[in-house]
């Protein structure tokens, strides 16, 4: 494991025993083992993805327990939860990794980040005019990808997909 992503490991552990201890949480291994698989993964991920990854390594972890343990994390700021338009929450890792957005093919449904400085002017002069504090923005795209390989992608004429017309 690189050194960078270890000492954010390392200190996401330290965060989630501090919050537990302040909620009079258990400080259960399973915790900290989906801690660990969420801060190995380079992906966003659902429950069932996280719950057959775990399973496949052997972890004695229920559903119920990578739900809770999810909540648990999501309360500490560990974890970020995102609806996506789809009725599947997803998740991805949020300590020590910079501000980003969304983009979401609506046809494969491939959820592609970017950043863009940018938005960040934008949020903090809108925050200037209008007297407010953000402390948090979401900004999503969503659209269709223009990946040959989209895996949803719905047929279109050859003619359309170069550009042309067609004539009646």
């Amino acid at each position: 494991m690189p050194q960078a992503r270890k000492a954010n490991l390392d200190a996401a552990k330290k965060i989630l025993t501090a919050h537990l201890e302040n909620k009079g949480l258990r400080k259960t291994p399973e915790r900290f083992a989906i801690l660990e698989e969420i801060y190995t993964r380079e992906d966003h991920f659902d429950v069932d993805e996280l719950y057959i990854s775990m399973k496949n390594k052997k972890y004695r972890v229920s559903r119920a327990t990578v739900y809770n343990t999810l909540d648990v994390l999501v309360d500490c700021d560990l974890v970020t939860k995102h609806q996506f338009g789809r009725n599947l929450a997803q998740y991805e890792k949020s300590y020590g990794f910079k501000q980003h957005d969304h983009l979401i093919c609506t046809e494969c449904h491939k959820v592609m980040e970017f950043c863009d400085p940018r938005i960040q002017s934008i949020q903090n002069m809108v925050g200037e005019m209008l007297h407010f504090n953000v402390v948090h923005h979401s900004l999503i795209f969503y659209g269709s990808c223009t990946r040959s390989n989209c895996e949803n992608k719905k047929d279109i004429p050859e003619e359309e997909a170069m550009g042309q017309e067609t004539e009646d």
